[in-house]
C-alpha cells in the first residue's frame, strides 16, 4: 500500500482515538459523577480541562511540530493522550480525573494540530485532496455513531474507567504505525517557539471559562468575577500586541487579512461552540431527567451520527465541484435549524421530541466537518500547513470550552430563574436553595440534594427544579441555534474560492 494511504490510515485511527473518547465520555457523565461524588461544575470540567489544554497547545505544537518533525510530534502526541488516558482510568476523584483530563488535552493537540498537514503533505490539492478529507471526514462520522454505543456498552458493563482503557492499545497501535509508515516533514525556515504568546493566550482563555463557570456560584457582580474577567481582557490585549512585534509569531494576525481564512476559523467556532458544546447537556436530559441508561443514551445519538457519517464522505466528493462558502452555509444552517426543531421540551416530552433536529443537525455536520478540514489547509502556503490546521483546531477547542462554560452560566441562570417564579415566597426559594436544586437536577443528584426538603414540599420542589431544569435546556438549545445560523451567514460572505488553493482540481 502506498505511503499516502498508510498516512491517511494512521491519521484517521489517532483521530477516531480522539474522538471517540470524546463522545464515550458524553455518556459516562453520570456513572462519573455517582462514582467520584462530582458536582455540576466537576462535570463540567471534565469537557473544560480536556479542551482548555488542547486549545492552549495546540498553535504551539503546530509550530514545535514545524520545526522537529511532524511525525515525530505527531508520535509523541500519541504516547502523551495513551498515558494520559490510563490516568483518567484510574482517578480517584474527580480533581485527579480533571487534572489527567487536561494532561489529555496537551497530547491531543499535538495530534490535532499535526493530522491535517500529514494529510495535505501526501495529498495535492484538488479532487485528491477532497477525497483524503472526505475519508478523514467520514472517520470523524463513524467516531461520532459508534461513540455513544460504545461508551453506553462500556460503561454499563464494564464500568466508566474502561472507556480510557480502550485508549490504550489503539494509541500503542497508532505509534507503531507512525514510525514505520509515515514520511517526516518540516518547515525549513521555521526557527523559533513563540513563547511569550503561548503563555498570554492559555491564561486569557483560563480566566475566561473560570469566570463564565464559576459566575453563578460567586455572582456575576462580585470582585472575583470581575477581576478574572478584566484580566482575560488585559491578557488578550497583551497577546495582540505580543503577535504584532515577534518576528514569529505563535497566530500570525495578517492571515486574518483573508477573507476565507477568518470565514473557515468562525465556521469552527460556530459548529464547535452551539451542537458540540451542547451535547453535554442533551446527555444530561436524556440520562438525568428522562433516565436513561449509558447504553440507551447512547442509542437515541444514533440518527444524528449516522446522517453524519453517511453525508461526510458525499461532502469530501463535492468539495472540487461545490463552492466551500455554500457547503459551509448550508451545513451550518442545518445545524441550526436542527437545534431549534430540539427546543421547545415540555415535562411530558420523549426523546423522540429531539429525533427531528437530531436529524437535520447530523446531516448538516456531515455536510460542515470535511470542507473546515479541506478549507483550512487550502487558504495558506504548503509549508504553513501545520500552523493553519493548528490555527483551526484552536478555534474548535476554543469553541467546545467557551461554548460549554457559557451554556452552563446561561442554563444554570435561566434554571435557578425558573424555580425561583415556581417556589416564589416559599424556603426553597431563597438565597442559593434554587441555584443548588437546578444544579442538583443537571448532575442527577436531586434525590440527595432534597432530603433537606421538608417531606410535604418535596415534590413541588422535584417539579420545579425539573421545570427550570427544562426552561434552561431550551433556552441554551435557541441561543445554540442562533450561534450556528449566523455562523453560516459569516461563512456565505467571507469563504471565496479565489482564496483557495485548486490548484490540483481536476474537472
Amino acid at each position: 500500500m502506498a505511503r499516502k494511504w498508510w498516512t491517511l490510515l494512521t491519521v484517521s485511527v489517532a483521530t477516531f482515538m480522539l474522538l471517540l473518547d470524546i463522545t464515550v465520555v458524553n455518556v459516562a457523565l453520570p456513572s462519573i459523577r455517582k462514582d467520584l461524588g462530582a458536582s455540576f461544575t466537576d462535570l463540567q470540567w471534565v469537557f473544560d480541562a480536556y479542551a482548555l489544554t488542547l486549545a492552549a497547545f495546540v498553535l504551539t505544537a503546530g509550530s514545535l511540530a514545524d520545526r522537529l518533525g511532524r511525525r515525530r510530534a505527531f508520535a509523541a502526541g500519541l504516547v502523551i493522550f495513551s498515558v494520559a488516558s490510563l490516568l483518567c482510568a484510574v482517578a480517584p476523584n474527580p480533581t485527579f480525573l480533571n487534572l489527567a483530563r487536561a494532561l489529555q488535552g496537551v497530547g491531543g493537540a499535538v495530534m490535532f494540530a499535526v493530522s491535517l498537514a500529514l494529510i495535505a503533505q501526501e495529498f495535492p490539492a484538488g479532487r485528491e485532496r477532497g477525497t483524503a478529507m472526505g475519508a478523514y471526514g467520514a472517520t470523524i462520522g463513524i467516531a461520532v455513531a459508534v461513540g455513544p454505543l460504545i461508551g453506553g456498552v462500556l460503561t454499563d458493563s464494564l464500568g466508566w474507567e474502561s472507556i480510557f482503557y480502550l485508549n490504550v492499545p489503539i494509541g500503542a497501535g497508532a505509534t507503531v504505525l507512525t514510525f514505520l509508515k509515515l514520511r517526516e516533514s518540516r518547515d525549513p525556515a521555521a526557527t523559533r517557539i513563540d513563547w511569550a504568546g503561548v503563555a498570554t493566550f492559555s491564561l486569557a482563555l483560563f480566566l475566561l471559562v473560570l469566570a463564565l463557570v464559576r459566575g453563578n456560584a460567586e455572582g456575576w457582580g462580585s470582585a472575583l468575577i470581575v477581576g478574572l474577567f478584566i484580566g482575560c481582557a488585559a491578557l488578550l490585549a497583551a497577546f495582540v500586541a505580543v503577535e504584532l512585534r515577534v518576528p514569529e509569531p505563535m497566530l500570525p494576525l495578517e492571515l486574518f487579512r483573508r477573507p476565507a481564512f477568518t470565514g473557515v476559523q468562525l465556521a469552527a467556532f460556530a459548529i464547535s461552540s452551539s451542537l458540540f458544546a451542547l451535547f453535554l447537556y442533551l446527555t444530561l436530559y436524556l440520562q438525568n431527567y428522562l433516565g436513561l441508561s449509558a447504553f440507551q443514551a447512547g442509542l437515541r445519538y444514533l440518527p444524528t451520527t449516522l446522517l453524519s457519517f453517511l453525508v461526510a464522505p458525499i461532502a469530501g466528493a463535492l468539495l472540487s465541484r461545490v463552492q466551500a462558502r455554500l457547503m459551509l452555509g448550508t451545513g451550518l444552517a442545518a445545524v441550526g435549524v436542527g437545534l431549534l426543531l430540539m427546543g421547545g421540551i415540555t415535562a411530558d416530552s420523549q426523546w423522540t421530541t429531539l429525533l427531528g433536529g437530531f436529524l437535520v443537525a447530523g446531516a448538516g455536520v456531515g455536510l460542515v466537518n470535511p470542507v473546515i478540514a479541506d478549507v483550512a489547509v487550502s487558504v495558506v502556503p504548503k509549508e504553513k500547513s501545520g500552523m493553519a490546521a493548528g490555527v483551526n483546531d484552536t478555534f474548535r477547542q476554543v469553541g467546545i470550552a467557551v461554548g460549554i462554560a457559557v451554556w452552563g452560566a446561561v442554563f444554570i441562570g435561566r434554571g435557578t430563574e425558573r424555580f425561583r417564579e415556581l417556589a416564589a415566597g416559599t424556603e426553597a426559594a431563597r438565597g442559593a436553595r434554587p441555584r443548588e436544586l437546578v444544579e442538583a437536577a443537571s448532575s442527577g443528584s436531586l434525590d440527595q440534594v432534597l432530603a433537606a426538603t421538608p417531606a410535604p414540599a418535596r415534590e413541588a420542589v422535584r417539579a420545579a427544579a425539573r421545570a427550570g431544569f427544562l426552561s434552561g435546556l431550551n433556552t441554551v438549545l435557541f441561543m445554540g441555534a442562533l450561534v450556528s445560523l449566523a455562523g453560516a451567514v459569516l461563512a456565505l460572505w467571507l469563504v471565496r474560492e479565489n482564496d483557495i488553493d485548486r490548484s490540483g482540481a481536476e474537472g
